[in-house]
């Protein structure tokens, strides 16, 4: 494959990304490369892409930050749906949430 091919796989690539004009110029050139480079479907691309950063927003802590700020909480007190406060007897813990069981 040559120089040419990958841009003829890119152009390919990127107009059939019609169905994500949600996405800016810059993040659909992208996109289209990922694809022609890893030979690999768009939304398993994007799906990955959501699981990036979510592992990455989690182990930098920025996560954490984030919920701390907005709700008061870490994203280890939601997992476990108990606040460090509770874990600690300062408040009676709430009853068990069974709809909650993602686990990280």
């Amino acid at each position: 494959m040559s120089l040419d091919d990958l841009q003829t796989d890119v152009e390919l690539a990127y107009e059939d990304l019609d169905d994500y004009a949600f996405l800016d110029r810059e993040s659909r050139q992208e996109l289209a490369m990922l694809s022609a480079a890893l030979d690999a479907d768009t939304d398993e691309l994007l799906r990955r892409a959501v699981h990036l950063l979510f592992q990455s927003t989690t182990d930098t802590g920025r996560l954490d930050f984030h919920l701390r700020g907005a709700y008061d909480v870490t994203y280890d007190e939601y997992l476990t749906g108990v606040t460090y406060d509770e874990m600690a007897g300062a408040q009676a813990p709430p009853e068990p949430d069974q709809d909650r069981r993602y686990q990280f």
